[in-house]
C-alpha cells in the first residue's frame, strides 16, 4: 500500500483551535477571578507566577499529543488522524480553588506559601499520576463506574454550573443574553454565515454589551482582576519553592489525589472514545502525558491539573487534525509568558464564559446518568450529597465572612449545625465516590461489598481522610487530636457494616438479581 503523507493542516482546525484555546482561557478566567476576587489572593501572584506555570503545563501536555497524532499517522499509514485534546481540568480548578488554595491563604494569609502548597499539590498529582499510569486500567474494576462518574458529576453540577449561574445572576442584563446564546450553539452546534465561531461571535457581542452597558452605568464599575498588576516577562523557570508548601500540602492530600485519579480514570475513558472515532491511541502514553504535564506544571509555578479533553470525537467532526492542538500549545504557553492571558483575564468579563462552564457542568452531569446502568441512577444521586454539602459551606462561610463574624459568633444550635456541616463536607471528593460505592452495591444485593466500603469508610474517617472535624477538613493521627468526632463517626460506619453483614447472614431467601427496568 502506498505510503500517505499526514495531512496535519486542515481547515477544521481553526475553529478546533478556537474551541480548544478558549476553554482553556475560560478555564483560567474563572480561576484568575476565583482567587483573587473572592479570596483577595494578590493579582501579581496569580497572574504573574501561577497562571504561567499552569499554563505551562497545558504547553508541554498539547505538544506531546500533537507529536503522538504525528507518530500514529505514520505507524496507520493514515492522513486523517485527530490529535488528543489536553488542557486544564475543570473539576479540579473549582475542586483545589474552594477546598485547598482558598482555605490554606483564608488559614497562613501567606499568599506565597499558599502558592507554594499548590505547586507542591501539582508535584504530588504528577507524581501519583505518572505512578499510576501502567496499573489504572484496573481501578474500573475496582470503583463502580456510578461512583466514579456519579462523583465527577455531582462537582460538575454543583460546582462547575451552579457558581457560575450566581456570576450571571449578578449581571442578568449581560448574563441573560449570553446564557442561553451559548447553551444554543454549544449544545445544538450552530453554524454561522462565514464559517465564523458561533462561541468566539457570541463572546465578542457580549463582551462590547458589557463594556456598552457599563459606560451606561448600568452596571457598576468593580476593581479589575489586574489592579495593581504589572505585565512583565514570567517564562516558566524551575524553582524548588514547592518544597516550603510541601508540610502544608500533606494535609490536603485526601482531596488532591482523588481528583487525580479521576483524571486518569477520564483519560482512559477518553482514549477508548477516541478509538471508537478512529483514532487508537496507546493508553499508556496518554496517561503519562497528563501525568507529566501536570509535574512539569507544578514545578515551575501551575497549581491546576491538566487532563485530557472529552471532546476528541467533536474535533474530529470539526475537521481537526494535529495543527489545533499544536497552535493551543503555542497560544497558551506564550501567552502566559508574555503576559497576553493575564490581559485576557483582564479584559473578558467572566459573566461572558460563565455560561460555557455551566455547558460543561451540564453535560458532565448528563454523561454520568447516561452512561451507567438505569437502576444505579440513584447511587450517581448519592454522589452529590457530601458535593452539595460543600458548596453549601463555600456559600456559608462567604456570608458569614462578609459580615465580619465568625462561625464561633453563631448561636449554639447554628454552630452545631455548621460543624456537623463541615465534618459532613470535609474530604467531600473521597466521600462522594463512597457514597456511590455503597449504593451501587446495595442496588445489587452485594451486602458484602458494601459492608467493605463502609470499612474503607470508617478507617479513611478516624484518620480525617473524610469528615474531618479540623480547619480546611485537615488528615490527622487520631492521638493528636481531642475532638471525638473521628471515633464516633468511624464507630457509625463500622457498626453499619456490621449491620450489613448480619442482614445478609440471616435472611431467608438470596437477594433478587439487578435487573434493568
Amino acid at each position: 500500500m502506498p505510503r500517505r503523507g499526514y495531512r496535519w493542516v486542515q481547515s477544521g482546525d481553526f475553529s478546533a483551535f478556537l474551541g480548544l484555546s478558549f476553554d482553556n482561557v475560560a478555564q483560567l478566567i474563572i480561576f484568575s477571578t476565583l482567587l483573587i476576587q473572592v479570596f483577595d489572593y494578590p493579582a501579581e501572584i496569580v497572574l504573574g507566577r501561577m497562571l504561567p506555570g499552569t499554563a505551562a503545563g497545558v504547553m508541554i501536555g498539547d505538544l506531546i499529543y500533537t507529536g503522538l497524532a504525528f507518530r500514529l499517522a505514520k505507524r496507520e499509514n493514515r492522513d486523517n488522524v485527530t490529535a488528543m485534546p489536553l488542557g486544564i481540568d475543570t473539576v479540579s480548578l473549582f475542586g483545589l480553588v474552594f477546598g485547598a488554595l482558598g482555605p490554606v491563604y483564608a488559614q497562613t494569609g501567606d499568599a506565597e506559601l499558599s502558592w507554594q502548597v499548590g505547586m507542591a499539590l501539582m508535584v504530588f498529582m504528577g507524581v501519583f499520576k505518572l505512578a499510576l499510569t501502567w496499573p489504572a486500567a484496573r481501578f474500573q474494576h475496582w470503583i463502580p463506574a456510578a461512583a466514579m462518574l456519579g462523583t465527577i458529576a455531582a462537582i460538575g453540577l454543583a460546582l462547575i454550573a451552579f457558581m457560575p449561574m450566581l456570576v450571571v445572576f449578578e449581571f442578568p442584563l449581560i448574563g441573560l443574553i449570553a446564557l442561553p446564546l451559548l447553551l444554543a450553539v454549544l449544545f445544538r452546534n450552530v453554524s454561522l454565515p462565514g464559517r465564523l465561531s458561533p462561541v468566539l461571535s457570541i463572546v465578542i457581542v457580549t463582551t462590547a454589551c458589557f463594556y456598552s452597558a457599563r459606560a451606561l452605568g448600568w452596571i457598576p464599575l468593580h476593581e479589575t482582576v489586574t489592579e495593581g498588576f504589572d505585565f512583565h516577562l514570567a517564562p516558566p523557570i524551575p524553582t524548588l519553592g514547592f518544597l516550603s508548601g510541601i508540610p502544608l500540602a500533606l494535609d490536603y492530600l485526601p482531596l488532591a489525589l482523588p481528583l487525580a485519579l479521576a483524571t486518569l480514570i477520564g483519560g482512559i475513558d477518553n482514549t477508548e472514545s477516541a478509538a471508537a472515532a478512529g483514532d487508537r491511541y496507546d493508553t499508556r502514553a496518554i496517561l503519562w502525558t497528563e501525568g507529566l504535564s501536570t509535574l512539569v506544571a507544578g514545578l515551575v509555578g501551575g497549581v491546576i491539573q491538566t487532563t485530557p479533553y472529552i471532546g476528541h470525537p467533536a474535533y474530529k467532526r470539526m475537521g481537526g487534525r494535529a495543527a489545533y492542538t499544536l497552535a493551543t500549545a503555542l497560544f497558551i504557553g506564550l501567552g502566559g509568558i508574555l503576559g497576553y492571558l493575564s490581559w485576557l483575564v483582564h479584559a473578558l468579563p467572566e459573566v461572558v464564559v460563565a455560561p460555557i462552564l455551566v455547558f460543561i457542568g451540564l453535560e458532565i452531569t448528563a454523561q454520568a446518568f447516561g452512561q451507567v446502568p438505569r437502576r444505579h441512577g440513584p447511587a450517581v444521586a448519592a454522589c452529590f450529597l457530601p458535593v452539595l454539602g460543600s458548596m453549601a459551606l463555600i456559600l456559608v462561610d462567604q456570608v458569614i465572612s462578609g459580615l465580619g463574624a465568625k462561625p464561633t459568633d453563631l448561636s449554639h444550635a447554628a454552630l452545631t449545625r455548621y460543624h456537623a456541616l463541615e465534618v459532613f463536607s470535609a474530604g467531600f471528593v473521597i466521600t462522594a465516590m463512597i457514597f456511590g460505592s455503597l449504593l451501587a452495591h446495595l442496588i445489587d444485593g452485594r451486602l458484602k461489598a458494601a459492608a467493605s466500603v463502609l470499612w474503607v469508610a470508617a478507617g479513611f474517617s478516624f484518620f480525617g481522610v473524610i469528615h474531618s472535624p479540623l480547619p480546611g477538613g485537615a488528615a490527622f493521627l487520631p492521638w493528636n487530636i481531642q475532638s471525638h468526632w473521628p471515633l464516633w463517626v468511624a464507630g457509625g460506619y463500622s457498626a453499619g457494616a456490621i449491620g450489613l453483614l448480619l442482614i445478609g447472614a440471616v435472611q431467608a431467601t438470596p437477594l433478587d438479581s439487578p435487573k434493568e427496568p
